[in-house]
């Protein structure tokens, strides 16, 4: 990959950004995590280098980004040129790149969540009750709540930045309970959410420089 991000009018021809062998993963869900926030994305190749992305927003202005796999696992990035839907990173260090497509680690693949507190309000009844959003799926939430709610007990969520949502108990350890919801969000409405909630948030506790060096394994 380039080491300069090309001027804006100019045209990228993507083979002269292949310094290094480079494999297409067509669709390959991740995440985005610097102090800005957390942001879904797209891995369309991958190279011993760098990554190319497919972003659902702007890229944040930041300089220190990690990149999250389904499995959990962490690969410090650095930005290097960006275009319309997609951008190209340059990785910190070395990666195994048959294990980053293979997506292997030591955790199971899961869901991404995106890792965001926001308040919120549940309707009991007639009773408004307030809770906070700890984090947010395509599925479901992880809710925290001074009230006790029953497992199997349907909620209606409602917050701001959100649609109203309609959700079941899943599991509780109170105050934090887990959320199905009824209807899934898509990948981009999460991914674009992800951008109209982060303002809503603020930045999330730990700035993504401590990230930086570190691989979940």
């Amino acid at each position: 990959m380039e080491n300069s991000a090309p001027d804006k009018g100019q045209e990228i021809n993507f083979d002269d950004l292949r310094a290094a062998p480079r494999f297409a993963l067509l669709i390959r869900s991740a995440k985005l995590i610097c102090d800005k926030g957390e942001y879904l994305c797209i891995v369309r190749d991958v190279s011993a280098t760098g990554v190319r992305l497919r972003l659902f927003h702007p890229l944040p202005a930041q300089d220190q980004i990690v990149l999250e796999l389904a499995t959990g696992e962490r690969f410090p990035i650095e930005p290097v040129w960006e275009r319309e839907d997609h951008a190209g990173f340059r990785f910190v260090g070395d990666i195994d790149v048959q294990r980053f497509i293979n997506e292997k680690g030591a955790y199971q693949k899961r869901p991404l969540r995106l890792s965001i507190r926001f308040p919120a309000t549940v309707q009991v009844g007639e009773q408004s009750v307030d809770i906070t959003i700890c984090n947010l799926s395509r599925e479901g939430a992880r809710i925290e709540s001074d009230h006790l709610f029953a497992r199997g007990q349907k909620l209606k969520i409602q917050a701001r930045g959100l649609p109203t949502l309609m959700g079941i108990v899943r599991w509780r350890r109170a105050p934090d309970y887990g959320i199905v919801f009824q209807q899934l969000f898509t990948f981009e409405e999460l991914a674009r959410l992800a951008t109209t909630l982060q303002p809503i948030a603020g930045a999330p506790t730990g700035p993504a420089t401590k990230l930086i060096g570190t691989r979940c394994a």
